[in-house]
C-alpha cells in the first residue's frame, strides 16, 4: 500500500497472467497495470503497461485474472504496480523476487512481518463507520497481532483493548493499548490501564484515569509492564494505520487482561482527541472519546471479515497547507524527501518556507514574491503539468504561468520573483522543477481573501501563524490563521501566556466556529478568566483543520480602569504591540482543563507595529539602534552643551579660544545628530512620527538646524566705541533663547528615548541607564551652578582690582547675553588704564 488504500493478495497464474484477489482501492483517474525493472524513481517512471485491464473504478474486496500484452513476459518485470499514468503516481506494487539489479525496495516493502505485508491480516471487524480493527492471531507463539484503522484526523488517538471479565462495567479495569501519531509524524503504541472512566490525573491516590501502565509503577519497572510492541504505522489518503504486537498470556497479571483465545471475551474500543506530553506526562494521553466508542463480545480464534472495501476517509489531504499573500516573501528551497505525498519521487524535492512540497494556496490578484534559494539544476516554475520538468521532453503541451529557467538561485544569491495569478489562472495548477520530473506540488488559485481584506499582516513567531489587521479611528479589524492543522488557535497580547489577554478560535460540537476572550494571570486552566470584550464581525472557520479567526474591536474599551480585567486591554498604535500564539488539539466554552492546554506555541512575543504595517522578534537592543543612542548621548549630552557652556565661561581667556571652541563643538554636535538619525532610519526602514521620542527627537534637530541658520545670518559686530545695533541685540537674545531650547528639547529626546528603549526591548539595564543619564544631567547642572559662582568671583575680583567706581573707559564692551543681568563684561581691561570721572554738582 502506497496510496489509495490499495491492499490485496497478488499471486503468478502462468506465462502470461496473474490473480489478484481480496482487492480493495480508492477510485483513481487513468489507473494501470505497471512493470519496471526496479521500484526507484528513475526505473518506475520509466516503467510500461503492463496489460489492457484498467482500473477506472474502485474496488471492494473483488478478485480477478490480469492477462498480460502480448509483447511482455515476466523476465522484463521486476515489479507490478498499480500505476496513475497522469500523475505518474505509484498507488501500490508488488515486488517480484530478488530485484537484483541492486535497487532498494521502497520503505512499505522493507516493513514486511513473517513474509507478509505488515497491512494484510487474517481477520478484520468494522468497529464503527470509519475505525476497523484486524487481527492474525499466533497462538502457538502467544501472539496475537493486532491492526487499527481509522479515518480520523492525525491529531486523534486509536484504543483497543479487553475489558476485565471480572468487571461489570466494561470500561475500569480494562487493558487497552493507545495508538497515534505525534506532532513530529512518529507513530506510538502504548500499554494503558483504566481505573477509571475520566482522563489521567495525579489524585491523593496516585494516578487515575487512562493511564499508561508505567505511571502505577516505579520507573525500573517501565520494561515488564509496557507488553505492547509497535510493527508498523502510516498515515495515508486520511487514513491512520498501526499495527502492534502483544502476548496473549502476559508476565504482567496486575495491569494486563490475560487473552482467552478460544473463548468469547468482551472488547473496548474508543477514538477521541489527545494531549500532547509535558514535563510531568511524557506520554499522549487520551482526553475523551466522544462519541467514537463501544465494546463487543468477539472470540479471536474464529475467523470473519466484514469489512468490505477500503476506508474512504472524509479529508484525505494530510499534505501541509501554505496560504501566501502579498506580505512576505515565500522561500524556495531543496531538500531531502521524506514525506513526499506523491511517490515515486527523487531524493531531494522543493521545499517552500521550510515545509516539504506543501500546497501553496494563493490569490487572484494578489502578488506573490518568490525568493528562490535552492540549487543551481532546480529552475521553478508554475505550469499546468503535474509532473513538470519541461512537458516538452515528453512530447506533451503545458502553460507555464510564471518562472522558468532564469528562475534559479541559491541562499548566497537568491533570485526574488513576483507572480501575481489572475482571473484567466485555473483553479488547480502546480510548481515543479523545469530539469526534474516531481520535485514539486500543487498551487489552489482561489478568490481574494483575508489579505485583500485587512490593510496589513504579519507572520508570527515561527511562521506558524500570521496576523491581520486594520485600523480605524476607534477600533481594529484582527484576523489570525494557523499554518498546520489544529484543535484550535489563540493569539494573546503580551509578552508570555502569564498576564495576557487571549482570544481563542475553534469549531463546537456542532462544526460552529467560535471565538471567545480571556484574561490569563497563571498557568494553570484556573488562571484563565473568560471576559466580556466587545467584540463585532466575530468569525471562525476551518478548512482541513486549518484554523482562521476574525474579530473587530475598540481600541480603548469604554469601561473605566480597573473595573474588569477587559477595561485595561487598551491598544496604543503608537506602540508596538506584543503578539504570542498557542495551537491545540481542542478547546471548550465552559469548563476548561489540563486537555486544554496548547500543544505548540510561539517560542517568543513578536511587536508589531501597527502603524507602520510591520513587525519585529521579541530580541536584544539593535546594535545599530544601540550606536543612534548613544551618539545622541554625545551630541545632546556632551557637545551641544559644552558649546554653550564654552561661550558662557571661557570668554575671560584671551583671544577667540572660546568662540573656537563653541564653533566646533557646535558643528561636530550637529554632524553626530544626523549620523545617528540616518542609523536609526535606516534600521527601522523609515521614518515614523507615531511616538513621544521620535516627535521630541524630531523637534530638537529642527531646533538645532535653526540655530545653525540663525548662526549664518549673524549681523555684524558694531565697531568699537558704536553702539550696538537693534539687530544685533535681537539676533543674541533669539540665539541664546534657541539654543537653549533645543538643548532642553534635546534631554527631552533623550529621557523619552530611554522610557521608549524600555517599552520597546524590555531591557534590564534600562532603568540603570536612566538613572545613569539623570546622575549624568544632574552633575552638569551643580557643574554650571560652580561655574556661575566662580564666574562672579572673578568679575568682583576685575571689579576691585580697577578701581571703587568704574563709569567706563570708553572702548567697546561685550554685552553677554548669557548673564542673568545682562551686564557687561570688559573684554581686554587692565588696572594701569587711565579712567576719568567727571562730577557735576
Amino acid at each position: 500500500m502506497i496510496q489509495h488504500q490499495v491492499r490485496g493478495i497478488f499471486t503468478v497464474l502462468d506465462d502470461c497472467s496473474f490473480r489478484v484477489s481480496e482487492f480493495d482501492m480508492l477510485k483513481g483517474s487513468d489507473v494501470h497495470w505497471w512493470g519496471s525493472i526496479g521500484v526507484d524513481f528513475e526505473n518506475m517512471t520509466k516503467g510500461f503497461v503492463l496489460s489492457d485491464h484498467k482500473h477506472d473504478t474502485g474496488f471492494r474486496n473483488d478478485s480477478f485474472v490480469v492477462n498480460l500484452r502480448k509483447n511482455v513476459s515476466w523476465d522484463l518485470v521486476k515489479v507490478v504496480s498499480i500505476w496513475d499514468v497522469p500523475t505518474a503516481s505509484d498507488f501500490g506494487h508488488v515486488v517480484l523476487g530478488n530485484l537484483g539489479d541492486g535497487s532498494e525496495a521502497s520503505e512499505g516493502m522493507m516493513n514486511n512481518v513473517g513474509g507478509n505485508e505488515p497491512t494484510m491480516f487474517e481477520n478484520c471487524k468494522k468497529l464503527s463507520r470509519d475505525f476497523r480493527l484486524r487481527w492474525t492471531l499466533r497462538a502457538e507463539d502467544n501472539l496475537i497481532d493486532i491492526g487499527l484503522e481509522a479515518g480520523t484526523a492525525i491529531q486523534d488517538y486509536m484504543a483497543f483493548g479487553w475489558a476485565n471479565p471480572e468487571s461489570s462495567n466494561p470500561m475500569p479495569g480494562g487493558d487497552v493499548v493507545v495508538t497515534g501519531f505525534t506532532d513530529e509524524g512518529l507513530a506510538f503504541a502504548d500499554d494503558y490501564y483504566i481505573t477509571r472512566y475520566s482522563e489521567c490525573m495525579m489524585t491523593t491516590e496516585g494516578f487515575q484515569g487512562v493511564c499508561p501502565d508505567s505511571f502505577y509503577e516505579p520507573a525500573e519497572a517501565d520494561a515488564l509492564v509496557n507488553n505492547t510492541e509497535l510493527i508498523y504505522a502510516h498515515r495515508k489518503d486520511g487514513v491512520s494505520f498501526v499495527r502492534y504486537q502483544r502476548m496473549l498470556n502476559s508476565v504482567d497479571r496486575k495491569y494486563d487482561v490475560q487473552v482467552n483465545y478460544s473463548d468469547n471475551m468482551t472488547l473496548i474500543w474508543a477514538l477521541g482527541s489527545m494531549k500532547p506530553p509535558d514535563s510531568l506526562r511524557p506520554y499522549y494521553l487520551p482526553t475523551k472519546h466522544g462519541e467514537s466508542f463501544g465494546y463487543l463480545n468477539i472470540n479471536v480464534s474464529d475467523h470473519m471479515n466484514d469489512c468490505v472495501g477500503p476506508l474512504d476517509a472524509e479529508d484525505k489531504e494530510d499534505q501541509d497547507l501554505l496560504i501566501a499573500d502579498g506580505k512576505e516573501a515565500r522561500v524556495i528551497m531543496t531538500g531531502p524527501a521524506l514525506h513526499y505525498p506523491n511517490p515515486p519521487n527523487p531524493s531531494k524535492v522543493i521545499y517552500i518556507n521550510r515545509k516539504e512540497a506543501p500546497v501553496l494556496r494563493v490569490e487572484r490578484g494578489v502578488p506573490i514574491t518568490f525568493s528562490i534559494q535552492a540549487e543551481h539544476n532546480v529552475a521553478f516554475y508554475v505550469t499546468s503539468d503535474p509532473l513538470g520538468g519541461n512537458a516538452t521532453l515528453r512530447n506533451l503541451t503545458e502553460t507555464i504561468y510564471f518562472g522558468g529557467p532564469k528562475a534559479e538561485g541559491v541562499q548566497s544569491s537568491p533570485t526574488e520573483l513576483i507572480w501575481a495569478p489572475n482571473r484567466n489562472t485555473p483553479n488547480d495548477v502546480y510548481y515543479q522543477n523545469l530539469y526534474n520530473k516531481k520535485m514539486g506540488g500543487k498551487v489552489q488559485v482561489v478568490d481574494g481573501g483575508l489579505p485583500d481584506m485587512y490593510n496589513s499582516s504579519v507572520v508570527l513567531d515561527d511562521q506558524q501563524v500570521t496576523l491581520f489587521w486594520t485600523l480605524s479611528e476607534t477600533s481594529i479589524s484582527v484576523a489570525a490563521r494557523g499554518e498546520k492543522k489544529s484543535g484550535y488557535l489563540a493569539i494573546g497580547f503580551g509578552s508570555e501566556m502569564v498576564n495576557s489577554y487571549a482570544y481563542v478560535g475553534w469549531m463546537d460540537s456542532n462544526g460552529t466556529g467560535r471565538v471567545s476572550t480571556y484574561w490569563i494571570d497563571g498557568r494553570d486552566p484556573s488562571n484563565i478568566h473568560p471576559t466580556n470584550e466587545n467584540l463585532t464581525y466575530v468569525r471562525c472557520k476551518s478548512e482541513s483543520g486549518v484554523i482562521t479567526l476574525e474579530f473587530t474591536r475598540p481600541l480603548n474599551p469604554s469601561c473605566g480602569r480597573d473595573e474588569r480585567p477587559e477595561c485595561n486591554n487598551i491598544i496604543d498604535p503608537t506602540t508596538p504591540l506584543k503578539v504570542i500564539w498557542a495551537m491545540g488539539a481542542q478547546w471548550s466554552g465552559k469548563h476548561l482543563s489540563e486537555r486544554n492546554m496548547h500543544s505548540i506555541t510561539s517560542s517568543r512575543p513578536v511587536r508589531v507595529l501597527l502603524v507602520s504595517g510591520s513587525a519585529e522578534a521579541e530580541e536584544d537592543l539593535r546594535p545599530v539602534l544601540a550606536v543612534h543612542g548613544f551618539m545622541m548621548f554625545l551630541a545632546w549630552g556632551i557637545l551641544l552643551p559644552g558649546g554653550i557652556l564654552s561661550a558662557r565661561y571661557l570668554k575671560h581667556l584671551k583671544g577667540d579660544v572660546w568662540f573656537k571652541i563653541h564653533v566646533y563643538m557646535q558643528y561636530s554636535g550637529l554632524a553626530i545628530i544626523f549620523l545617528g538619525f540616518l542609523f536609526a532610519v535606516a534600521e527601522l526602514r523609515g521614518l515614523y512620527l507615531d511616538s513621544i521620542h521620535v516627535k521630541f527627537g524630531m523637534g530638537a534637530i529642527i531646533l538645532a538646524c535653526v540655530q545653525q541658520v540663525n548662526a549664518y545670518l549673524r549681523p555684524k559686530k558694531s565697531a568699537s566705541g558704536e553702539i550696538v545695533s537693534s539687530n544685533r541685540i535681537m539676533w543674541e537674545y533669539i540665539h541664546v533663547i534657541v539654543g537653549r531650547c533645543s538643548i532642553v528639547v534635546g534631554m527631552a529626546a533623550l529621557f523619552s528615548g530611554m522610557k521608549h528603549l524600555g517599552e520597546r526591548y524590555d531591557g534590564e539595564n534600562v532603568q540603570g541607564l536612566t538613572w545613569a543619564l539623570i546622575i549624568w544631567f544632574l552633575v552638569g547642572a551643580f557643574t554650571i551652578v560652580y561655574l556661575e559662582y566662580r564666574e562672579k568671583q572673578r568679575r568682583r575680583e576685575n571689579f576691585l582690582a580697577r578701581s571703587n567706581c568704574v563709569l567706563g573707559n570708553g572702548e567697546e564692551e561685550d554685552h553677554d547675553l548669557l548673564s542673568p543681568s545682562g551686564k557687561s563684561v570688559d573684554k581686554d581691561l587692565h588696572p594701569s588704564d587711565r579712567m576719568e570721572v567727571q562730577l557735576e554738582g
